[in-house]
């Protein structure tokens, strides 16, 4: 069975990520452990972290910046 595809993501507070996924679960995904580096690094800043988007595959934010598709569904918490 293939692994679902984020179809909509809506970035909220602390650094989390609300996930709807093609086969209609809701999921929650923790970025902070991710945001260090600097190229990760940038997604601190808040503004630049509510413009993430779905690419029709995965989370992406402007600068490239992206997430795997698996580690978002299989370790995000249901909503």
């Amino acid at each position: 069975m293939l692994r679902p595809t984020v179809i909509e993501v809506k970035a909220m507070e602390n650094y989390n990520l609300l996930l709807k996924f093609d086969n209609g679960e809701r999921k929650i995904f923790d970025v902070k452990p991710y945001i260090n580096g600097a190229w990760y690094g940038e997604l601190n800043n808040k503004n630049y972290f509510q413009s993430a988007s779905v690419d029709g595959f995965t989370v992406v934010w402007p600068n490239g910046q992206d997430l795997c598709p698996d580690e978002l569904y299989y370790s995000s918490d249901p909503a």
